[in-house]
C-alpha cells in the first residue's frame, strides 16, 4: 500500500512550475489527449516511470517557484511521474538546498566551512541574529575570495547569485532586503597570466578568451583536439591517453586509459558518459573556474571522450551551488549544439553525442560516482555497493565512464601533442600538469596549474607567500578529507608518491594555507560536523562514526579533566573502524584530516 501525504493539492504556481519541466498532463481532469468520443486517454504505468530520471529537475523547477517544496507539490509530482509521495518526500529531504518545511523566498545561505571561517566569516552562532531565511552552508566553492554567501530568490525567473566576499556587514545587507552584487570576472581567480607563463595548458584561455564565444575558443585552437580524435579513431585516442599516464583529478587517481577501455570494450549498448562537475570538497573550486572561463574545453574534452569509449549521451552533473557555472555552461552546450558540434553528426564525421546537464541540490556524497547515478536517475544520490563497478553497470544499469572536470580538460593537451610529450611533464609517477586550490593566509589565492613535482612551499611562494603580517601554522592538503602538515612540511613535493610519503593526500588539490590567527581546534570541530552532516547514513560505520567523532571531539575541546588519552585511544578506533568497513570514501577518509593533526601536530596532545 503506497502512503499518501494527506490531501493537500499542490498550488497553481507549483503545477506550472512541474508542468514547465514534464510538458503538459497527458491525462486527468487537468488536461491530456481525449479520443473519439471525447474520453480521456490515460498514460501511465512504464511510460511514466522511465521518466524518473525528471524527478530532480522537477523539484528543483518547484524549489526555485516557490521557495521550498510543500506535500500538495509532492503529491502532483507523484501524479505526474507515477512515483509514491512517500518516495518522493525521501529524495526531496535528501538535499540541503531543497527544504520540505515552509521557508522564506529570499534566502541567504552562508557558508560557514573552513576557509570562510578562517577568513573571519560568519559562524553557526553569528546566523542566530540574522532574519529569517538566513541559512548555515557548507563550502560553497568560491574559496579564493571568501568568506562566502549564495543568494537565492525564489520567483518566475528565480535569482541565484554567489556572494564573495560575503563580509557580515554584506551578508546582514543582503538578508535584510538589499541586492547582491554583480559577480567578479571569474579571471580574477586565476593570478597566473598566459602572457607571462607560456607553458600554461589548463588555464591558458581563462581571462583572455570570451567564455561565452565558441569562436573566440575555435581561433584559440578549440576543436583542433576532437578533428585529430576522428583522424586517429577511438582506439589510438585511448591509446595516447594511456601512455600520457593521465589519472583522476578528483582525488583516487584512477588511470584514465584503463577506465576508457574498459568501458569501450563492453558488448553492452548504449555507453554513457558522465562528467563528475560536483565538486564539494571543502576548499575546492578548480572545476568552477574551468566551467566558468573555458565551457567549450570541456564540451570538446566531453565529445573525445564519448568518441574513444563508444558512448551515446554525456551528463554533466554540476553542483548545485554554481549558478554562473550553470548559466556559462548551459549556454555553452546550446550553442556548441546550434553549430553542429554536439548532435547527430559532429563535425561532419558521422559520430553522435549530446550532453544533459545535471543540476545537484546540494549533497557532498554525490561526488562519489556512484551516488551520482542514483540522483541522475532521481533517487537519493547513495553510493551503490562495488562490484558491480561503473564500467559494466553504471547509468541507468549500462557501462558507464566517469571523470570530473580537470581529468577530462586534460584530454585535450594529450591529443593535441600526443601521449608521450604530455608524459615528458611531471615525473614518473605523477605525469603532467595539475590545478591546486590555493586559499587561505596567502597574499593571492586562487587557481595555479604547475607540472607535478613542485614543492607545498614553492607552490605557496607562487601565490605570493604568506600574506603580510601573517605567521603559518599549519596547510590542509586534499580538503576536509585530506590532511595536515605542518611548517616544517613544506619541502613536501606535490606529486601522488610525494605526498603518499609525507602521510598525505593531494585529494582534490585543496591547498589551504593557516596562519596562527586561525583556531585549529575549530577546523577540527567544523571537519566532523561536516562529514556528520554530509554522511547518506547508509552504512552503518559511516553513520554512527561520524557522530562518534565529534562527540569525542567535543569533550576533547572542552578538556574538563575528563579522560584525554582514553579519547584520544577511542578516536582512533572509530577511525580505523570508519576506514575499514565505510562503504565509500566519505566514511572511509572522514577521520584523515583530524588524526593528521593530532598524530602531526600535536592538537589535543
Amino acid at each position: 500500500m503506497d502512503l499518501k501525504i494527506g490531501t493537500a493539492l499542490a498550488s497553481a504556481a507549483e503545477r506550472a512550475a512541474v508542468d514547465a519541466v514534464l510538458g503538459p498532463p497527458a491525462a486527468g481532469a487537468r488536461g491530456g489527449e481525449r479520443d473519439a468520443r471525447g474520453q480521456h486517454l490515460a498514460r501511465g504505468g512504464r511510460q511514466l516511470r522511465v521518466q524518473r530520471h525528471q524527478l530532480l529537475p522537477t523539484l528543483h523547477a518547484v524549489n526555485d517557484r516557490v521557495g521550498w517544496i510543500s506535500r500538495g507539490a509532492i503529491n502532483y509530482v507523484a501524479e505526474r511521474l507515477d512515483v509514491a509521495p512517500a518516495d518522493i518526500y525521501g529524495v526531496a529531504t535528501f538535499y540541503a538546498l531543497f527544504s520540505t518545511v515552509e521557508r522564506p523566498a529570499r534566502q541567504v545561505h552562508v557558508c560557514v566551512d573552513l576557509v570562510c571561517r578562517a577568513e573571519g566569516g560568519l559562524t553557526e552562532h553569528d546566523l542566530q541574529d540574522l532574519p529569517a531565511g538566513t541559512l548555515a552552508s557548507p563550502c560553497l566553492g568560491v574559496c579564493e575570495r571568501a568568506p562566502a554567501a549564495l543568494f537565492i530568490e525564489a520567483g518566475d525567473p528565480p535569482v541565484h547569485e554567489l556572494l564573495a566576499p560575503a563580509t557580515p556587514v554584506e551578508v546582514r545587507r543582503v538578508a535584510g532586503g538589499g541586492r547582491p552584487a554583480p559577480e567578479a570576472a571569474v579571471a580574477a581567480a586565476v593570478p597566473q597570466v598566459a602572457a607571462d607563463d607560456p607553458s600554461l595548458e589548463l588555464l591558458a584561455r581563462i581571462g583572455s578568451v570570451d567564455p561565452t564565444s565558441l569562436d573566440d575558443y575555435r581561433a584559440a585552437g578549440g576543436y583542433e583536439a576532437l578533428r585529430r580524435a576522428f583522424e586517429i579513431g577511438a582506439a589510438e585516442v585511448i591509446r595516447e591517453v594511456t601512455d600520457a599516464g593521465l589519472v583522476g583529478r578528483g582525488g583516487a587517481a584512477f588511470p584514465t586509459g584503463r577506465k576508457w577501455d574498459a568501458v569501450a570494450n563492453q558488448p553492452a549498448q548504449p555507453h554513457h558518459l558522465v562528467c563528475n562537475a560536483d565538486e564539494s570538497e571543502p576548499g575546492t573550486f578548480k572545476d568552477r573556474v574551468l566551467m566558468e572561463g573555458d565551457p567549450f574545453a570541456l564540451i570538446e574534452s566531453m565529445t573525445i571522450a564519448a568518441f574513444a569509449t563508444g558512448c551515446a549521451h554525456g551528463w554533466v552533473y554540476l553542483r548545485g551551488e554554481y549558478p554562473l557555472a550553470m548559466r556559462t555552461l548551459t549556454a555553452a552546450v546550446d550553442g556548441a549544439r546550434l553549430r553542429g558540434l554536439l548532435g547527430p553528426d559532429v563535425l561532419g564525421s558521422g559520430f553522435s553525442f549530446d550532453i544533459t546537464i545535471v543540476q545537484g541540490a546540494g549533497a557532498y556524497i554525490c561526488g562519489e560516482e556512484t551516488a551520482i547515478f542514483n540522483s541522475i536517475e532521481g533517487f537519493r544520490g547513495e553510493p551503490r555497493n562495488k562490484p558491480p563497478f561503473p564500467f559494466e553497470v553504471g547509468l541507468f544499469g549500462l557501462p558507464t565512464v566517469v571523470n570530473n572536470v580537470e581529468t577530462l580538460v586534460n584530454v585535450l593537451p594529450i591529443i593535441r601533442s600526443g601521449g608521450a610529450a604530455y608524459a615528458a611533464a611531471g615525473t614518473e609517477g605523477s605525469s603532467g600538469r595539475k590545478l591546486f586550490c590555493v586559499s587561505g593566509a596567502v597574499t593571492a589565492p586562487g587557481v595555479y596549474e604547475v607540472e607535478f613535482g613542485v614543492t607545498l612551499g614553492e607552490l605557496i611562494e607562487l601565490a605570493g607567500g604568506i600574506r603580510a603580517g601573517s605567521e603559518l601554522q599549519a596547510v590542509l592538503l586534499g580538503g576536509a578529507a585530506g590532511g595536515f602538515v605542518g611548517p616544517g612540511e613544506l619541502d613536501v613535493p606535490l606529486t601522488l608518491e610525494g605526498a603518499r610519503a609525507h602521510g598525505t593526500t593531494l585529494g582534490s588539490g585543496v591547498v589551504l594555507v593557516l596562519d596562527t590567527t586561525v583556531d585549529l581546534v575549530d577546523q577540527l570541530r567544523r571537519i566532523a560536523a561536516f562529514f556528520r552532516d554530509e554522511s547518506c547514513g547508509q552504512c552503518v560505520p559511516c553513520r554512527v562514526g561520524t557522530v562518534r567523532q565529534e562527540e569525542v571531539l567535543a569533550r576533547l575541546a572542552a578538556g574538563n579533566g575528563g579522560d584525554r588519552d582514553g579519547d584520544l585511544a577511542l578516536f582512533a578506533d572509530v577511525a580505523q573502524v570508519m576506514r575499514d568497513a565505510s562503504i565509500c570514501g566519505l566514511g572511509q577518509t572522514a577521520p584523515s584530516a583530524i588524526q593528521s593533526a593530532i598524530d602531526k601536530l600535536g592538537v589535543f596532545r
